[in-house]
């Protein structure tokens, strides 16, 4: 898939705010620092369309953005921003599960994980809830440039035995890199194959 447009629809805190303009949504969420907007960019080509910053918890909206006029691509906030107050992680908990639980046009959520670590308890925590959800997710390991090749196989085989511990088969994984355009083709490629399969039903 190539994106020859992404264009800022809109900001939103709860469903009834998203755009009203309804597309196939495949929304990206991870914990704070995870390189999320940096992902972003990197899918889009766009280094300025996802703000970036060194801070966590930039991202405090669900942000819309129409790809090729044709689906959204979903920037949610990150969770787990410990440095954040109580009431604000209560609130934007509350942001991420009203739009996962409730938008009818949520198609899959890209889960970011760092490929250097394990995953950390409020990363399986998440995906455990998903899976209660019934909420279609797949993994994106990310910052795959700042470890060897052999390191971070490792890592990610054992991240992966990780997850089997709690599903019988593992979701789609990716890996990534927004520094080096890693995974950019096989993320774009998923979406097109899904829409493709949206299309023919």
């Amino acid at each position: 898939m190539k994106i020859t447009e992404a264009l800022f629809a809109g900001s939103s805190t709860r469903i009834s705010e998203k755009p009203k303009q309804a597309f196939p949504e495949f929304a990206f969420i991870g914990r704070s620092n995870v390189g999320k907007s940096s992902l972003i960019n990197m899918l889009c080509g766009n280094r300025k369309l996802a703000q970036t910053s060194s801070k966590p918890g930039k991202t405090q909206l669900v942000n819309h953005f129409l790809i090729n006029r044709k689906w959204y691509l979903v920037d949610l906030p990150g969770y787990g921003y410990a440095k954040m107050s109580k009431t604000g992680q209560q609130k934007l908990a509350q942001i991420i599960r009203n739009y996962i639980n409730l938008s009818p046009d949520l198609v899959t959520l890209f889960v970011l994980i760092d490929s250097r670590h394990d995953i950390g308890k409020i990363d399986m925590d998440f995906l455990m809830e998903l899976g209660e959800g019934g909420i279609p997710f797949s993994i994106i390991f990310t910052k795959g440039d700042k470890t060897g090749n052999n390191v971070r196989a490792l890592q990610i085989e054992k991240n992966k035995k990780q997850i089997l511990e709690f599903w019988e088969e593992l979701p789609p994984v990716f890996e990534s890199s927004a520094v080096t355009g890693m995974g950019r083709e096989e993320i774009l490629g998923y979406i097109e194959s899904v829409l493709n399969q949206l299309n023919n039903n």
